[in-house]
């Protein structure tokens, strides 16, 4: 059931500085640290350990080599779509607005729901291989590619009406159909997204991050050349951009799953097809529901936020500053995102292997990176305001506009970086419900009122749109903030234990 007893682990275990390593595939047990004794506060004892500055910089270079390839990977999966929509953008400015509009609605009713719920094998697939409960990563995976191509089956088909919907919600009726076509050659693309989602967490929980980012870079590279034929040198124009996408998407689909076939690193993770993944569904689904609202509800307000500047005077410039503003957060945000993906696996390893003080070490590790970086981006964000403007337009208004929103800007990608690392932690706990809920009031009962508040109440504009952004981020980050201070990581290391042990269980009845 679990992985072969056999020799011990990395040398960086021998260290006395440090807390306990998960154990490698075959390498010893790790002491019983969830066993016995007083529930007290790890995190406010580590904290007092913060002299050891050894051990919480071994834990930042581990956190590193994770994170540098997944901010890649991440970069790279988010270039495919804004490839599609650069070649679009030379065949006028129709089929630019189309494509941009299917973008944004498959994003906001498809992708991001689907990313959503794969994320919820990190606590599982991330746990179990910290448990060595190696074998069940790959019915984890089964489960999980299950329910997100079910799940695909109706976010299709609000993907094949997006011109209805769009012209129901009072958009223009040519740019309508025109996204309407978009989106109809993307609805093959979504079904490959969640197995590509899927695929992507099974590696990364078992630290499995250098080939992810060679088969990206292949699929990106390739995916302009597609572009470029099926765009230019046929006769489908922007239907071909969205056909790119999708076979694009299939093929990092198909270079995955033929790594996790025959690599050697997942041999006793991925043991074939098994009848297991068709039981435990709806404990799957436990934490793949409030995971997709964890992700959506935060993505939502941002689109919202850009929906609700159409309704400024001057709408055409306020929509124009806006969007350029959520392209550059979304860019910006792939750095937190890669942060977010490494502390979600250490917190979920160590759980699982039963060591809650080097769970407990990762946060603070991922802390003090995330504010290193969040000071590092707001820096440069502040520094560039003045020539930012310039990259998307020559117009002079739009420029001066960016500039004055950067510093602005600047301060919500900071709190936007820490914010995606605390929820990186209490993901790799398993903690979605609580999450989700938070990203609901945070978002919906203060980020939006506060929203309109400063821009049609007290005139603020579209400057007043991301303050309320900022107000959101400001509740979810301090919320956050409490909850890892309060967690009793004991207590975590016995449920994720419990977690690995009843999963497992349940496989072997069958």
């Amino acid at each position: 059931m679990g992985g072969k007893e056999g020799a011990g682990g990395p040398s960086l275990d021998s260290s006395p500085l440090l807390p306990t390593l998960i154990p490698e595939r075959g390498g010893s047990g790790s002491s019983g640290a969830v066993g016995g004794g007083g529930e007290k506060d790890l995190f406010c004892s580590l904290c007092t350990r913060s002299d050891d500055a050894s051990g919480i910089l071994a834990e930042v270079r581990r956190q590193l080599w994770l994170a540098g390839p997944l901010i890649a990977v991440s970069l790279l999966h988010y270039s495919i779509q804004v490839i599609s929509v650069m070649f679009v953008g030379h065949l006028g400015e129709l089929p630019l607005s189309g494509a941009s509009m299917a973008t944004s609605f498959a994003n906001v009713t498809g992708f991001s729901v689907l990313l959503g719920m794969a994320s919820a094998l990190d606590p599982l697939c991330g746990q179990g291989y910290g448990a060595k409960q190696y074998h069940m990563l790959g019915i984890h995976m089964q489960r999980a590619m299950l329910v997100l191509l079910l799940a695909s089956i109706p976010l299709a088909f609000i993907l094949a009406y997006t011109s209805q919907i769009l012209m129901a919600v009072g958009q223009n009726p040519e740019i309508s159909m025109e996204a309407g076509l978009y989106a109809c050659w993307l609805i093959p693309g979504l079904f490959a997204y969640g197995l590509l989602q899927c695929h992507v967490r099974f590696l990364q929980t078992q630290n499995i991050v250098f080939p992810m980012l060679l088969t990206s870079g292949i699929t990106v590279l390739f995916h302009i050349i597609v572009c470029w034929i099926l765009v230019y040198k046929s006769d489908l124009g922007n239907k071909g951009a969205a056909m790119a996408t999708t076979i694009s998407y299939w093929i990092n689909v198909f270079l995955l799953a033929t790594y996790v076939k025959f690599s050697q690193a997942c041999k006793e993770t991925w043991t074939g097809l098994s009848v297991e993944a068709l039981h435990d569904v709806l404990n799957f689904l436990r934490l793949a529901v409030p995971s997709a609202f964890m992700t959506c509800l935060e993505y939502w307000s941002f689109e919202m936020v850009v929906l609700l500047a159409g309704l400024l005077p001057n709408p055409k410039l306020e929509t124009s500053v806006l969007s350029i503003s959520l392209n550059t957060m979304w860019i910006v945000y792939m750095i937190p995102t890669g942060l977010s993906s490494a502390v979600s696996i250490r917190v979920s390893n160590e759980l699982g292997a039963g060591n809650p003080q080097a769970a407990c070490l990762s946060v603070y590790a991922a802390l003090i990176m995330a504010i290193t970086e969040g000071l590092m981006v707001a820096l440069i964000t502040i520094l560039v305001r003045h020539v930012w403007g310039y990259l998307y337009s020559n117009e002079e208004e739009v420029a001066k506009y960016i500039s004055i929103m950067m510093p602005i800007l600047a301060t919500s990608d900071f709190m936007d970086g820490i914010q995606c690392t605390l929820s990186g932690a209490a993901r790799g706990c398993g903690m979605q419900k609580i999450c989700s809920l938070v990203n609901l009031g945070a978002y919906y009962v203060v980020g939006i009122p506060s929203a309109i508040l400063f821009a049609f109440v007290l005139h603020v504009g579209g400057q007043g749109l991301w303050m309320g952004i900022i107000c959101a981020l400001i509740v979810q980050v301090s919320i956050l903030v409490v909850m890892m201070l309060c967690i009793n990581w004991n207590q975590e290391a016995r449920k994720a234990k419990d977690r690995a042990h009843n999963f497992a269980i349940a496989a072997e009845a069958i």
